[in-house]
C-alpha cells in the first residue's frame, strides 16, 4: 500500500470517528428529559398550600394523593384518620406518618421540658381555641384537664411534617429545585425559575384576628431551608381586659403571658422546626434562645414586643441565623 492510500484511509477513519462521535453526542443529549417549572396552589389541613418545582412532568396528581394519605393519618378533621381513631379510644395500627410525628413530638417534649405537648388539646378547647366552645375556666377544671393524656392533636407539628413529605416526593421524582409552603411552613431547595435562590418572608407580627394583614418583617434568600413559624398575633381574645392567646402552656394549663410575638425556627426538618417553634412560643424569648442555642443545626429568629412603645418590635437572632 503506497503512502497516498494510507493517507486516504487515515482521513476516512478520522471522518468516521467524528461522525460516530456526533451521533453518540446527539443521542446523549436527546436522552435528557426536558423540564419546566410547575406551580400548584390550594387548600388543605385548614390552610393554604403553595408548591413550586422543576420537573420533567406535572406531579400534581401524585402530590394530591400524598396529601390525602397524610390527611388519613394525622388530620383531626377526618373522623377516620389514625389520630382520630385513637382519640375515639379505639385500637388501630400506627402508620409511618403517625409514628414519625409521635417520635419527634416526644423528642421536642423532652428537649423543652414539657413546653411542647401534643396532649394539650383539651386545654386549648377549654380556652376557646379548639373544636369546642369556650368553657368557664376554673383552677379545678385546669387541674383536671392537665391530667388528660389520651387526646392527641398534631396541629402544631403536622404542617411542617407535610412539607417534608411533599419535598421528599418531589426529590424522588427527580426535582432538584422546589419550594413547598403549607400554611407558612416551608421546605425549599435549589433555585427558582429565574435561576436565583428562593425567597421567603417572615411575617411582621401585628394583631390581626382576620388573618388579612401580611406585612413582611424580613425576607430570606436560600437554596436549602426547612423553616417554620409560630406566633400569638392572630388567634387571641380579650377577657376582662386580659389578652388570652391561643398558645397554652401545657405545664400550667394557662395561656402564655410574655412579650414573644413570633418564633421562626430553621432546623434539619420542617417537622422538627414546627414543633420547636411552638415550644419556643411557650417558653418565651430568653428560654427559647437558650434551647435553640443548645441544639445543633438549629437557628431561630424571634420577634418580641417592645417595652416603651406598643408598636415597637425587637428582633433577636441566634448566632447562626444568617441568610
Amino acid at each position: 500500500m503506497n503512502e497516498e492510500s494510507r493517507r486516504k484511509i487515515r482521513v476516512w477513519t478520522a471522518l468516521l470517528v467524528l461522525v460516530l462521535g456526533g451521533v453518540v453526542l446527539f443521542a446523549f443529549r436527546d436522552s435528557r428529559p426536558e423540564t419546566r417549572y410547575y406551580r400548584h396552589q390550594g387548600y388543605v389541613f385548614g390552610t393554604y398550600y403553595n408548591i413550586r418545582y422543576e420537573a420533567a412532568e406535572d406531579l400534581e396528581e401524585r402530590i394530591l394523593q400524598r396529601l390525602d394519605e397524610f390527611d388519613a393519618s394525622l388530620s383531626t378533621f377526618n373522623p377516620h384518620s389514625t389520630i382520630s381513631v385513637l382519640n375515639q379510644g379505639r385500637d388501630t395500627v400506627w402508620d409511618a406518618y403517625f409514628s414519625a410525628m409521635y417520635a419527634t413530638a416526644q423528642e421536642v417534649n423532652n428537649l423543652s421540658h414539657g413546653a411542647f405537648d401534643i396532649t394539650v388539646a383539651p386545654l386549648v378547647n377549654a380556652w376557646g381555641f379548639g373544636f369546642t366552645n369556650r368553657e368557664t375556666v376554673t383552677p379545678e377544671l385546669i387541674d383536671s384537664l392537665r391530667k388528660v393524656k389520651n387526646v392527641l392533636d398534631a396541629s402544631a407539628i403536622a404542617k411542617g411534617q407535610a412539607c417534608d413529605v411533599i419535598a421528599e416526593l418531589l426529590r424522588d421524582n427527580g426535582s432538584d429545585n422546589y419550594l413547598v409552603d403549607i400554611g407558612g411552613e416551608v421546605v425549599l431547595h435549589g433555585h427558582n425559575d429565574q435561576g436565583e435562590p428562593w425567597r421567603v418572608g417572615i411575617t411582621k407580627p401585628e394583631d390581626d384576628t382576620t388573618g388579612q394583614k401580611a406585612e413582611i418583617q424580613e425576607v430570606i434568600a436560600s437554596t436549602d431551608l426547612c423553616m417554620a413559624t409560630s406566633g400569638n398575633y392572630r388567634q387571641f381574645y380579650y377577657e376582662n381586659g386580659i389578652r388570652r392567646s391561643h398558645t397554652i402552656d401545657p405545664r400550667t394549663g394557662y395561656p402564655v403571658n410574655h412579650n414573644l410575638l413570633s418564633a421562626t425556627i430553621v432546623a434539619t426538618s420542617c417537622m422538627r422546626a414546627d414543633a420547636l417553634a411552638t415550644a419556643c412560643m411557650v417558653l418565651g424569648a430568653d428560654s427559647a434562645m437558650m434551647l435553640i442555642e443548645s441544639l445543633p443545626d438549629t437557628e431561630c429568629y424571634l420577634i418580641c414586643a417592645g417595652e416603651k412603645e406598643a408598636a415597637s418590635l425587637i428582633v433577636i437572632r441566634s448566632k447562626g441565623f444568617h441568610f
